[in-house]
């Protein structure tokens, strides 16, 4: 693919709508002391004093999502990980840190998270004809699957999750239907989904031909990512994908959908196609080279709207 094929297929609707982006500006607040209910989502005496040691740091009663990812890079950092020199070592400890209990138990209790886990979880029962067999790709504590578990009785899910916490094997023991993995099939689910995951890989591109690949012709993938540096573990090396996405979903045979309803997660339908790695890998040379220049043109755009609101309260005073 030539550099200038690219940008005219970038122009004609498959680069995000720029607002899109701006999804992680606004804080959300949530009271600490129901983050931790009764202890019943740590499993270890650890596990709670980590916990606690974190929360010794922010006095306050409340805890921002920008607090949380705070919490997260401070443990990051602690454990010695760097995003450009990449020790998985280090990076699996950090994984493994009950801080990403926390994370759970923030998303869980968060309106806008919840919201958009509904809406995706209310689109899998709107094709409940079609989909059967759900696999819930770093599924993490479960939260999405339990949902869809829910609502969606007799759906068989599948959380792949190497190695799932116990806290998340507890709360889901109770769900017969929910399953964690190890490994995938090949053309075995009727729809995969992942959320925020391609993001925390070096190679996304080869993780999503994976992802492709377990669900069977016709078969259904929704999809959300954040290739933002809002936070350490999002790997700078993914972050030209922030605008260019689509396109390699597209290369790679997936038909977009649109949104799952009114949800940060874009469904798409996988059409049968042999991928050319060579073409895909040229794509990704021009995303990463031309990714400064749409990166100014974002921010260009975001201060225009600034001015523009800007302007308008102030010919409404």
């Amino acid at each position: 693919m030539t550099k200038s094929k690219f940008l005219t297929v970038l122009l004609f609707g498959i680069l995000p709508k720029f607002s899109l982006v701006e999804a992680y500006d606004q804080p959300m607040t949530i009271d600490l002391n129901q983050l931790i209910i009764n202890d019943k989502y740590i499993c270890t005496e650890t596990q709670r004093q980590e916990l606690e040691q974190l929360f010794a740091s922010y006095p306050h009663n409340t805890l921002s999502v920008e607090q949380l990812w705070q919490m997260m890079d401070d443990v990051w950092d602690r454990l010695g990980c760097d995003n450009q020199n990449l020790n998985w070592d280090k990076i699996s400890a950090f994984y493994n840190h009950p801080v990403w209990i926390l994370n759970g138990l923030f998303v869980e209790q968060d309106e806008l998270s919840m919201k958009n886990r509904r809406c995706i979880s209310d689109w899998i029962k709107l094709k409940k004809e079609e989909i059967r067999q759900v696999v819930d790709y770093g599924g993490g504590m479960g939260i999405l699957a339990q949902l869809i578990a829910q609502t969606n009785p007799e759906l068989k899910i599948d959380i792949y999750e190497p190695y799932p916490t116990e806290v998340a094997i507890q709360r889901l023991a109770s769900y017969s239907t929910v399953n964690f993995l190890d490994h995938l099939q090949s053309n075995t689910y009727d729809c995969l989904i992942s959320t925020d995951v391609l993001e925390h890989v070096l190679d996304p591109l080869i993780l999503l031909a994976e992802m492709i690949s377990s669900v069977r012709p016709q078969g259904y993938l929704i999809i959300a990512n954040c290739f933002n540096p809002v936070i350490k573990c999002h790997l700078p090396q993914t972050f030209h994908l922030r605008y260019t996405f689509n396109l390699f979903t597209k290369l790679m045979g997936l038909k977009s959908l649109g949104h799952c309803f009114k949800s940060h997660a874009t469904a798409y339908v996988k059409i049968e196609k042999t991928l050319n790695w060579e073409q895909i890998r040229q794509a990704e040379a021009i995303s990463k080279s031309i990714f400064t220049i749409l990166n100014l043109l974002h921010q260009g755009y975001k201060l225009r709207k600034k001015i523009r609101y800007r302007s308008a309260t102030h010919l409404s005073i």
